[in-house]
C-alpha cells in the first residue's frame, strides 16, 4: 500500500534525522561538559598553586623562617589532601615529600618537564597514572639557596569526575530518547492527516500519465497539500492545452508540408508531358522552385526549434549594422506587399546602429515578424517598420493594421506550438524561435495587440 510506504519512509527519515541531530548534540554536550569539569579542576589546582607559591616567596624572604621546614609543614598540612595530593619535587624531578606521606612509584612526569622548560614555568598532564585517570599540574617554585625544592606538583584523581560526566551524558541520552519517541508519535499523527490526500494525488497523477487530462483533485485543506492539489490541477490543464496545441501543430505542419508537396508533384507530372510548351514549362519550374523554398524554410524552422529544445542552438556573433540588416529584409518583402495590396512603410535612418549579433539569425527574426505582419493583414492594410537608437538599446518596431490578437491569446502567442488563428498558414513555432534568438542576443521581444486594430512587435537589442 502507498500509505504504508509513505508512513514507513516518513517515520524512518524522521527517526534518522532526529537521531543524527541528537547524536551530534549529545557528542557536543559531552565534549562541553567534560571540558567544563576538567577546566574547573584545573582552575582549583592553579588557585591552590598560586597561593602556595606566594607563601614560598614569603618564606624565602623571611630570614627568621627555616625554608625547608616551612615547605615540609605546608605539604604535610595541605588542607585539600583528601581531594588531591601535593608533592614537593627537586630539580631532578625526585619526590622530596608528599601530602599523603607515600611516595608513588617512579613514573614519568611530563608536566614537570614542561614546567622546567616552559616560559610560563608550569605544565599540565592528563592521563593514566597507576591505571587511574588523573590530572597533574606542576609549577616551578622560587629558587632558594641551600634548598633542594624546585617545583610543586598537584595530582587529582579524575575517576569520580568521570563518573559525574558519564551521569550527565546518560541523562542527556535519556532526554534524547524521549524526544525521539515524542517525534515518532507526533509524526504518526501528522502523517494520518496528509497520506490520504497524497494517495489521491498519486492516483490522479497516474490517470493524467495515461492521458486523462480531464481529471481534477478536490482540495480539502488550504495548506501545502492543498497547494499541491492546485499544482496538479494546473499541470493537468497545461498538459491538456499542450496536447491540443501539439495536435494542432502536427495537423498544421502536415497541411503546410502537404500543400507545397502537392503543388510540386502536380507540376512535376505536368512537366513530364513532352508536348508541353515553353511558357508552361517556365511557369511550372517557377512554382516548383517557390514551393521548394517554402519547404526548405519550414524544415529549417523545425530544425531551429529542435536545436533550441536540445540546447544546440548557437550564435555566430560579430559587429554589424542593424539598419543595413533590417533594410535588406524589408526590401525582400516589398514585392509581396505590393502584390497583396498592403502598404509597407519604412524610412531607413541615415545613421548606422552598431550591435554585436548573428546576422543570419537576426534576419530570421525580422523575416518571421514581417511575414506574420503581412500574413495577418488584408488588402488595404498597412505595415510600418522603423528602427531607432534609444539609450543603450536599438529598438525595432514592426506594426500592422491587421486582424490583431485576442487578449486571451496574447500572453501565449510566443509559446511553442501556439497559434492564435488557425485559418492562416504557419507552424506555430516561428515566434518561439524568434523570441529565443532575441533573448540569446541579450534583448527582448514584446508583442502588443488589439483585436481588429492590429499588432505591434517591439524588438530591443543592446548596442555595441
Amino acid at each position: 500500500m502507498a500509505v504504508k510506504r509513505i508512513t514507513k519512509r516518513w517515520l524512518y527519515n524522521s527517526f534518522l534525522v532526529i537521531l543524527v541531530v541528537l547524536s551530534a548534540m549529545i557528542i557536543g554536550f559531552s565534549v562541553f561538559i567534560r571540558s567544563y569539569f576538567y577546566n574547573n579542576v584545573l582552575q582549583i589546582i592553579k588557585s591552590n598553586a598560586t597561593v602556595a607559591n606566594t607563601l614560598l616567596v614569603n618564606y624565602s624572604e623571611d630570614n627568621s623562617v627555616d625554608f625547608s621546614s616551612a615547605v615540609r609543614a605546608m605539604v604535610e598540612d595541605f588542607e585539600m589532601k583528601d581531594q588531591m595530593e601535593l608533592m614537593a619535587l627537586d630539580r631532578n624531578g625526585n619526590i622530596i615529600i608528599t601530602s599523603s606521606g607515600f611516595s608513588p612509584d617512579d613514573t614519568p612526569m611530563p608536566d614537570f618537564q614542561e614546567a622546567m622548560e616552559s616560559s610560563t614555568q608550569d605544565g599540565v598532564y592528563q592521563g593514566p597514572l597507576n591505571n587511574e585517570p588523573v590530572m597533574a599540574y606542576t609549577i616551578a617554585t622560587p629558587v632558594v639557596a641551600d634548598s633542594e625544592l624546585a617545583a610543586l606538583r598537584y595530582v587529582v584523581s579524575l575517576s569520580e569526575i568521570n563518573r559525574q560526566i558519564i551521569g550527565f551524558i546518560a541523562l542527556a541520552g535519556l532526554i534524547g530518547m524521549a524526544i525521539i519517541f515524542f517525534v515518532i508519535l507526533s509524526s504518526s499523527y501528522f502523517i494520518n492527516s496528509i497520506v490520504n490526500p497524497v494517495d489521491q494525488v498519486g492516483k490522479t497523477a497516474r490517470r493524467i500519465a495515461h492521458g486523462d487530462f480531464s481529471v481534477r483533485l478536490q482540495k480539502q485543506y488550504d495548506d501545502e497539500v492543498g497547494e499541491l492539489c492546485d499544482v496538479i490541477n494546473y499541470m493537468a490543464e497545461e498538459l491538456k492545452e499542450n496536447e491540443k496545441m501539439k495536435n494542432d501543430f502536427i495537423s498544421s505542419v502536415s497541411h503546410e508540408l502537404r500543400t507545397p508537396l502537392t503543388a510540386i508533384k502536380g507540376w512535376a507530372e505536368t512537366l513530364k508531358d513532352p508536348s508541353i510548351d515553353y511558357a508552361t514549362l517556365q511557369k511550372g519550374m517557377g512554382v516548383i522552385l517557390k514551393e521548394s523554398d517554402r519547404l526548405s524554410s519550414m524544415v529549417e524552422e523545425l530544425l531551429d526549434f529542435s536545436r533550441i529544445q536540445s540546447g544546440r542552438f548557437k550564435l555566430n556573433t560579430s559587429k554589424l549594422d542593424l539598419v543595413a540588416e533590417l533594410s535588406d529584409v524589408v526590401l525582400m518583402f516589398t514585392e509581396r506587399a505590393r502584390r497583396d495590396q498592403i502598404a509597407l512603410n519604412y524610412e531607413e535612418p541615415m545613421d548606422i546602429i552598431p550591435i554585436n549579433g548573428d546576422s543570419n539569425r537576426l534576419r530570421q527574426v525580422f523575416v518571421n515578424i514581417i511575414d506574420n505582419a503581412l500574413k495577418y493583414s488584408d488588402s488595404g492594410d498597412r505595415v510600418t517598420v522603423c528602427v531607432e537608437h534609444q539609450g543603450d538599446f536599438a529598438v525595432v518596431s514592426i506594426a500592422d493594421t491587421g486582424i490583431g490578437i485576442n487578449a486571451a491569446d496574447l500572453p501565449k502567442i510566443k509559446n511553442k506550438f501556439y497559434k492564435a488563428n488557425s485559418t492562416r498558414r504557419g507552424s506555430g513555432i516561428g515566434l518561439a524561435v524568434a523570441d529565443e534568438i532575441v533573448n540569446m542576443h541579450g534583448g527582448s521581444l514584446e508583442l502588443r495587440s488589439t483585436e481588429g486594430i492590429g499588432t505591434t512587435a517591439i524588438i530591443s537589442l543592446p548596442v555595441a
